[in-house]
């Protein structure tokens, strides 16, 4: 397996003398840090599951339901994370062991998964959650119990909480810069909303909504259907009488299988882009159910795509594929799912400690630039300062990536004139 460990850096040479606290701890030693080095009563203080040689987190997906088909990337993403921090010694000279617990797609299930890891296994994090839906449900069992979740999924925005890093895209970063790009690119001037119904596509669209409606261009129509929703014929039949010029598509789990196989027996060739269709929410993960065939032509804004050209991701794909097979895809939020364990044990590094409150204060301008999309640093607000791409789908479930920002965006969870 090809060495993917992400390097943590200051981030300019201006700033390296003060930038060396927020360094690792292993960049301080000269052989891998050993337990004996850090006692468990300093490191814990708080009656977490770390002893002398192990540290116990959890991972929390649905693996059954209809977000399975989204979510199961996160699970790999996050395992082998945790199996290549470990092989070169793991945390503070701890092994690092997870106690997995499955969502079911069912958001009080979430709660009821997230409360038993914090209280009965007192893991000193969490990896988990897709839907924004499974987020706000873990939250306040988050904040009472002072528990860290690293959230990998692209999301609406409107939260920051200290006890979740955002390893994914706020809005402003990733659907205000993709209408941006279509409406300068491809002349847009009407869009179709189209969503599952639940917070993250209904607050995202009214974000859409809002700054297609700032450009002075205009939304023609706005449908919602519920999660496992299979029948899609007749919102298609309305997309043909309104003839938008863009269908803004939030689908999310299952239902994108249907949605798109339907859309094309209806006679909507995505490659003519007539209408152009522009989604959110569809990566690698979701087109290995949906079949390339019955989304080629599409365009998804992202800040991952797996045919990225560069060093960081050929080596990621290479250890992601020897460890589920070559068979396997990676999408956005499964790249985000990866960032979380090395993110934290950076942050543990640079605390000296497992404690969670040593962890929040860590966080903020954490860098890694050795991130399968490049470089990134966790911002004050607990977001990811990152890039936005633009992907175009092609017929073998890849996207060939069109555009992306010059610089890194920054995080902006509360836009103003946006809530």
């Amino acid at each position: 397996m090809k060495d993917v460990t992400p390097n943590i850096l200051p981030v300019t040479r201006r700033r390296l003398l003060a930038g060396l606290a927020a360094l690792p701890l292993a960049a301080a030693f000269s052989r891998p840090l050993l337990a004996a080095d850090f006692p468990t009563e300093k490191v814990n203080t708080t009656g977490l599951a770390v002893t002398d040689t192990t540290v116990k987190v959890g991972i929390l997906h649905s693996v059954t339901g209809t977000m399975a088909i989204s979510e199961t990337g996160s699970v790999q993403a996050e395992k082998l994370a945790i199996e290549q921090i470990n092989a070169e010694g793991g945390i503070l000279g701890r092994k690092i062991e997870f106690v997995q617990e499955d969502g079911a797609s069912d958001w009080p299930t979430f709660a009821e998964k997230a409360k038993k890891l914090l209280v009965q296994d007192k893991v000193a994090a969490v990896f988990g959650c897709w839907t924004s839906a499974s987020r706000k449900a873990v939250l306040p069992v988050f904040e009472q119990y002072n528990g860290m979740l690293y959230y990998p999924t692209f999301y609406e925005g409107l939260e920051e909480s200290p006890n979740v890093i955002y390893t994914g895209q706020e809005a402003t970063q990733q659907i205000i810069a993709g209408i941006d790009w279509v409406v300068k690119e491809k002349d847009a001037k009407t869009f179709y909303l189209l969503g599952s119904d639940y917070i993250w596509p209904r607050t995202s669209n009214k974000i859409a909504r809002k700054h297609i409606e700032k450009l002075g261009l205009k939304v023609v129509g706005e449908e919602y259907y519920p999660l496992g929703h299979t029948q899609f014929n007749s919102v298609i039949n309305k997309i043909k009488l309104t003839r938008p010029d863009v269908i803004y598509a939030i689908v999310v789990g299952g239902s994108n299988v249907a949605f798109y196989k339907q859309l094309k027996a209806a006679g909507i060739d995505l490659a003519k882009e007539s209408p152009l269709l522009l989604t959110i929410s569809v990566t690698e993960d979701e087109i290995l159910g949906i079949g390339g065939e019955n989304i080629a032509g599409a365009y998804a804004t992202m800040k991952y795509f797996q045919s990225l050209d560069n060093p960081n991701n050929v080596a990621f794909v290479d250890a992601f594929k020897k460890m589920w097979g070559n068979d396997i895809v990676i999408g956005d939020v499964t790249q985000a799912a990866y960032l979380g364990p090395w993110l934290w044990k950076a942050a543990v590094e640079k605390a000296g400690s497992f404690d969670i409150d040593r962890i929040k204060e860590a966080s903020p301008d954490i860098e890694l630039t050795t991130a399968p999309e490049g470089y990134v640093k966790i911002h004050k607000n607990h977001h990811l300062w990152s890039k936005t791409r633009v992907g175009h789908a092609r017929a073998d479930g890849q996207y060939d990536v069109v555009y992306e920002t010059a610089d890194l965006m920054e995080p902006n969870p509360f836009p103003e004139g946006y809530q």
